[in-house]
């Protein structure tokens, strides 16, 4: 364990990424896709030996609180820090900084997600101490995943000069970070070898988090000083429903990442994905002899070949003839479409809310 290390988990979001199994009241950091815990379990789990639970911070929303609280007792509920509503990444992080800094003043902070998938945990949190070294220097720290494929859904940081050698791993300070790209500018930064993706866990000291937020987001650093001055007093609350209502929402990559100086990264290869879609499930998941992906359920497939298959429990799935499909059984909804439409998906849901109101939201 690095002294002073702190982990802030951000669990916030609406959940519906992986409709119609994930929902707004049980988002997809809540529900199991890969045995008996969820995906937000695991990533508390992913910090047992290396953190004491008293040094894990979730960040979420108020209506996701409960269910959090729930699945994972041993972090008190003192350490859920929420957000009256959602105001992205950037406030985010800049309340955990506040937090963090008031509990310990020498407090390295970093941020993790709490609905990505990430293995080996060993190998995870060789990358932990690594960054945690480096930000303790004063930096501005994220990991990299080597990239396998041109993907399309993920961020993208270029990586310029070695500054060292941390654990054993190599730190290399950043040229820029890109957006999501289209496939032929995925190619190109595939074949130029000096792209990864961006996983968006960062690591740095909560004071000098606080002093980019000063530099680059002065209107959300007022903001965060105003909540600063109120925390641990009877005002603390009023003070933050006060405030967060007046915050701009923004992302920490757009707001300060891109921005600041002294911006690291560290290449890993573990094995990682965002699990932004259905078709991000199909290396985590059984596979079949013909390809058929199969995230959770009892299913007989018959001439089917490439698909992804998700059933509730206590149901058995019969399916025939299927290609390259996906089939998501969810108790009240069955959600049945091509692979290569599942861009589409957001906009059938829209036409669902439309008819029948946030019943299946």
């Amino acid at each position: 364990m690095i002294e002073h290390g702190y982990a802030v988990i951000m669990a916030g979001g609406g959940g519906t990424r992986l409709w119609p199994l994930s929902r707004q009241d049980r988002p997809k950091q809540t529900i199991q896709l890969f045995g008996e815990q969820t995906l937000f379990q695991l990533s508390c789990d992913r910090l047992k030996g290396y953190l004491p639970p008293e040094h894990i911070f979730i960040i979420t929303g108020n209506q996701h609180a409960s269910l959090l609280r729930g699945q994972y007792p041993d972090i008190s509920g003192e350490q859920y820090l929420l957000e009256p509503f959602p105001r992205g990444t950037a406030a985010v992080v800049g309340l955990g900084a506040v937090a963090l800094q008031h509990r310990d003043p020498d407090a390295i902070m970093c941020v993790l997600t709490s609905d990505h998938f990430i293995a080996p945990v060993e190998q995870f949190q060789t990358y932990l101490t690594a960054a945690m070294k480096v930000a303790d220097e004063g930096y501005l720290v994220t990991l990299g995943i080597h990239p396998t494929y041109p993907a399309t859904g993920y961020g993208y940081i270029q990586r310029g000069e070695l500054i060292g050698k941390f654990e054993g791993l190599q730190a290399y300070k950043t040229i820029q970070f890109r957006e999501k790209p289209d496939l032929e500018s995925a190619r190109r930064m595939l074949s130029e070898g000096d792209y990864t993706w961006n996983s968006g866990m960062f690591f740095w000291r909560a004071d000098r988090i606080l002093d980019e937020f000063a530099k680059w987001m002065p209107e959300l650093c007022e903001c965060l000083m105003k909540i600063r001055a109120a925390w641990g007093t009877d005002q603390q609350q009023v003070v933050m429903d006060q405030v967060w209502k007046t915050i701009q929402p923004q992302t920490i990559d757009y707001g300060i990442m891109e921005k600041a100086d002294n911006v690291y990264v560290i290449c890993t290869d573990m094995g990682w994905s965002d699990l932004g879609t259905w078709s991000s499930l199909h290396e985590h998941s059984k596979i079949d002899s013909r390809g058929n992906s199969i995230v959770r359920g009892e299913v007989f497939t018959y001439d089917t070949r490439g698909n992804i298959f998700n059933v509730s429990d206590g149901k058995v799935a019969v399916i025939q003839g299927l290609q390259d499909f996906i089939v998501v059984d969810s108790d009240d909804v069955l959600l049945i479409v091509r692979k290569d439409e599942e861009q589409n998906i957001k906009n059938y849901l829209e036409d669902v809310r439309k008819a029948s109101g946030d019943k299946f939201q």
